[in-house]
């Protein structure tokens, strides 16, 4: 008889939060592993904006959506937790209800074994009451967890989440034992982990309402930036075949209608004549009729004027960049990925393949260790003059990272003992330099034409 996993993706407790394009991509890759040797998997999405037991809960609002598979989530605020309860904004659950939760654990077939995945590391609070739920309404099935905070706060999630197993890593090399291990079984099919053509599409299939795909072309990237923690989250870089990636773009849009994609890799045009531009040319010569979006912030130096106009005639609507700062100084010690003039390259190529200025999206980190509010505004102001849109990416510290240690030093909350302080909501390492009403002129600042 067929063994039976659930598989959660757990509610998002913040001051803010949006949906833009994203979707449980780890745990839908794990849900098609799981079938492909016979397990019966359940997919339970507390994040599911579309869920119909919604426009039942008075007390929430159902929320605003994009035609392109963006846009708010249900909330409701909720009390904040006692750390931070000085903080004068609004608290949230997102996602649907606890009630609606329930009752999709009461209906599900008694699982064997649930997987539960996580995100951000200041959103432990709602994977905590979500694991709480799971225990009241299915008590001794064994509950294995998973994900970014997982791999960056092992310890805090040994010792507080509440799961019966922790797993730190990517699933797929350890899949194997711990099936053995927790069910008895020994699966056969698991992917060659140096190969990401040979893992099986993602179960996307299990989504209801399917607005939108995320897309895979990556695993990790070759950049070493001090604040970010791609290489803490992945085993190198790995790539996969251009023409196999518009393969699989082509089999949900044929199949299910999909016509809205994004990209989450950390180096999607990394390389980009043996990958983004064989891929674009075959989105094009395909004629598909879709979108495709890149909230994710791509990198400046790959852009050319070849690349720029395939990205505009293969209809990447949403591109984001990473440009971080306009100070050299600090461009050089973060990483040296991009200079000034790079970036003024960039924007022209874009520009001139069709691209407005509203379009071209450009992150500036705000709150880094040390930063003033002067670097900021010089930043937002230099990416005005090169014709682009200022958009700014508060700084939220990563256990791990080259700059944590600093970040650490120079923090006005303990970030090293209590994840919720990495929220960037906080600007956890602003200061006197960067106050929080120096942050929101800043705010008001990208937005004036």
């Amino acid at each position: 008889m067929k063994k039976n996993i659930l598989l959660i993706n757990p509610w998002i407790y913040d001051f803010a939060a949006y949906d833009f394009w994203i979707k449980p991509l780890g745990l839908l890759y794990l849900a098609s592993l799981l079938r492909q040797n016979r397990y019966n998997v359940h997919f339970i999405d507390c994040l599911n904006p579309y869920h119909p037991g919604i426009s039942s809960e008075k007390h929430i609002k159902v929320p605003k959506r994009k035609a392109t598979g963006a846009g708010k989530y249900p909330k409701e605020t909720i009390a904040r937790p006692d750390v931070l309860r000085n903080i004068p904004k609004r608290y949230n659950r997102y996602g649907i209800t606890p009630h609606i939760f329930k009752n999709e654990l009461l209906v599900s077939q008694k699982p064997d074994l649930i997987f539960i995945t996580s995100m951000m590391t200041y959103w432990y609070t709602g994977l905590f009451d979500t694991i709480g739920i799971i225990r009241q309404i299915m008590p001794g099935v064994p509950i294995v967890l998973g994900g970014n905070y997982v791999n960056l706060c092992k310890e805090h999630a040994e010792k507080f989440s509440g799961a019966d197993i922790v797993i730190s890593g990517e699933g797929e090399k350890i899949i194997q034992r711990l099936l053995h291990d927790t069910l008895g079984d020994d699966p056969q099919c698991i992917p060659d982990i140096t190969d990401l053509d040979s893992y099986p599409y993602p179960a996307y299939d299990l989504i209801v309402n399917k607005d939108q795909v995320p897309i895979l072309t990556s695993k990790g990237c070759p950049f070493r930036c001090t604040y970010c923690a791609s290489h803490l989250l992945n085993d190198g870089f790995r790539t996969r075949d251009p023409i196999k990636v518009v393969d699989e773009i082509e089999f949900w849009n044929k199949k299910y209608g999909i016509s809205q994609f994004s990209f989450y890799d950390d180096a999607l045009l990394v390389n980009s004549k043996d990958r983004a531009i064989p891929m674009l040319q075959e989105i094009i010569k395909r004629n598909l009729n879709c979108n495709f979006h890149c909230p994710n912030g791509l990198h400046l130096r790959d852009i050319t004027e070849e690349l720029s106009a395939l990205l505009y005639k293969a209809r990447f609507q949403t591109i984001r960049f990473g440009f971080e700062t306009a100070s050299t100084k600090r461009q050089i010690e973060s990483g040296g990925k991009i200079t000034n003039e790079e970036t003024k390259a960039a924007i022209t190529h874009l520009m001139n393949a069709g691209y407005k200025t509203d379009q071209i999206g450009m992150y500036i980190l705000c709150g880094l260790p040390g930063q003033t509010a002067t670097e900021v505004r010089d930043s937002i102001q230099f990416i005005k003059l090169c014709g682009a849109k200022p958009i700014i990416a508060e700084y939220s510290p990563i256990p791990g990272t080259f700059m944590w240690e600093e970040a650490v030093s120079i923090a006005r909350y303990d970030i090293e003992n209590e994840p919720l302080f990495h929220n960037n909501t906080l600007l956890p390492c602003g200061g006197q330099q960067l106050s929080d009403e120096m942050y929101r002129e800043l705010k008001m600042l990208t937005r004036q034409i």
